[in-house]
């Protein structure tokens, strides 16, 4: 049986983490305030950049081009984009599920990995990690998502890599946060439906007339293509940030909830046995008093 000195240095230590929990939900708080701020500001032009690139190549019947077909590699790069710090329920470890649960093969996959919890779980788990960009999600910028796109277009043309997917959590709410996996290259035109004004749950009929291109094709996914995948990588970089605040938020806030329990059963506990030493105490002196009465 514990002692009573054993349980007051217990719940001492909980204590101590309780006021850590709590301090860690108050910054995830703010945080989330602002990233979800800039996360659902930007939503919109990223949804729309997305399906104006399908709808766009849905009308363009007889396109070829570059990053409309698969390159000549088997290597699949992944952009991964995860946190640099833990402590937030399950959100990476969500990150590393989906990947490898995503069907590709890691002898077959090139990790570019955004946040060091997902590359060093996945690097357990035998996937390359081609590039580090972990310091990015500490203050992602248009500028990163720039940079990666390039390295990325640049090994696509090469023939170093044969296809381009991209790992994020989407921010749905402070308590939802939805792994998603989608393929950026080959630009696939029936990879999405069209929405808009349709009925929830119903798609938009595709538009038949084709699209002209000016200059040419050729010229046009050049310029369009670089800028579609920087926009949808430097979305994901948003939503993934509000994703782990949420997720902070929610794990310290069920943290702060269990210590404040443990503490509540070790202050009754403590009471116990305080209450039962007091009464054998006293047990003990009228046991004493009575023996030299008698």
């Amino acid at each position: 049986m514990a002692t009573m000195r054993d349980i007051k240095r217990r719940r001492s230590s909980i204590e101590s983490t309780e006021q850590i929990t709590k301090a860690m939900k108050l910054v995830a708080t703010v945080k989330l305030q602002k990233s979800r701020t800039r996360a659902e500001n930007s939503r919109l032009y990223f949804n729309t950049m997305y399906r104006t690139i399908q709808e766009m190549l849905q009308k363009s019947a007889g396109v070829t081009h570059r990053y409309l077909s698969a390159g000549a590699s088997d290597k699949k790069a992944i952009v991964v984009v995860s946190s640099n710090r833990g402590l937030a329920g399950g959100y990476n470890a969500n990150m590393i599920r989906l990947v490898t649960g995503s069907g590709i093969a890691s002898q077959d996959a090139k990790i570019f990995a955004v946040g060091r919890k997902a590359r060093d779980g996945l690097a357990r788990k035998g996937y390359e990690i081609a590039a580090d960009y972990s310091d990015v999600i500490n203050g992602p910028l248009y500028s990163d998502a720039m940079e990666i796109t390039r390295t990325l277009l640049d090994l696509f043309e090469k023939g170093e890599i044969g296809e381009i997917y991209l790992a994020y959590t989407s921010f749905k709410n402070t308590v939802s946060q939805i792994p998603t996996f989608m393929k950026l290259l080959p630009v696939d035109p029936e990879a999405a439906e069209l929405k808009g004004d349709a009925p929830e749950g119903e798609a938009l009929k595709p538009d038949l007339l084709l699209m002209n291109y000016e200059p040419n094709e050729g010229e046009v996914l050049d310029a369009i293509i670089p800028k579609y995948l920087s926009s949808l990588i430097y979305g994901a970089f948003l939503e993934a940030v509000a994703s782990e605040n949420g997720a902070r938020m929610t794990a310290m806030d069920s943290a702060t909830n269990n210590a404040e329990e443990m503490i509540s059963k070790l202050s009754l506990q403590y009471n116990r046995a305080r209450q039962g030493s007091i009464t054998q105490e006293l047990t003990e002196i009228i046991a004493g008093a009575n023996a030299i009465g008698g």
